[in-house]
């Protein structure tokens, strides 16, 4: 029986792409380069804010991703201030987080934002108690698709991996689950489409949250 499921926060709790995308805009106006589309930013999301920038600052002009310091002071700045701007739970993720609550499930977020961003769209869309567990990018442990932070959260939420799921919405999210030889469910309303998850190794694909409730017990087991 499942006793503990991690979410993935980018493109499978929260729509955070207006308020990255807004954040990105800004950061290059200020330096002076060319604005991205909404569309380039959500190709770029899933590996960290430095990945992010250095992709973005490129498209945008600075070819060779010299400038790549400085965006990320200025990014800091405005994505502190900007982290929920426009961001709004996926239609069903509540209504799931309550029940898997209700059935004493335990819950954590793994996110590659930025640890204290991470932290503040979890408490505004969700409040401080839903999740037992809340981990963004921080020193010390790698970003995904290392395992690291999967085997941190299982070691702070005192249970195993084999009666765990990972769940996330994107390429990073199917390594990070291979990479930790973890039960994972990877999600189509998010940041890239079913066809990209299928490319990248998806095991167990799930296009409503409910779904998730509906899994056997065996779900993902494509990646141990």
């Amino acid at each position: 029986m499942m006793k503990a499921c991690i979410f993935d926060l980018d493109g499978t709790l929260t729509d955070t792409i207006e308020s990255l995308t807004y954040s990105v805009r800004e950061t290059l106006k200020a330096m002076g380069l060319s604005a991205i589309t909404r569309e380039q930013c959500q190709s770029f999301v899933g590996n960290g804010a430095k990945v992010l920038l250095e992709k973005s600052i490129r498209a945008a002009g600075d070819l060779e991703g010299a400038r790549i310091h400085e965006a990320m002071e200025i990014y800091g700045r405005i994505f502190d201030e900007n982290c929920t701007y426009h961001v709004t739970p996926y239609t069903g993720v509540v209504e799931l987080l309550k029940e898997l609550n209700g059935r004493g499930v335990k819950l954590a977020v793994l996110s590659n934002k930025p640890h204290l961003q991470t932290v503040k769209v979890v408490e505004e869309i969700f409040g401080r108690d839903i999740f037992d567990v809340v981990q963004g990018q921080q020193e010390g442990i790698p970003r995904k698709p290392s395992p690291e932070g999967i085997y941190a959260i299982l070691e702070k939420l005192g249970t195993t991996k084999e009666k765990c799921l990972y769940v996330g919405d994107s390429e990073v999210d199917i390594a990070t689950g291979r990479n930790a030889a973890i039960k994972t469910v990877s999600v189509t309303w998010g940041f890239r489409t079913e066809e990209e998850l299928k490319a990248s190794g998806a095991a167990c694909l799930i296009r409503r949250p409910e779904e998730l409730l509906e899994l056997p017990a065996d779900a993902g087991h494509g990646y141990l």
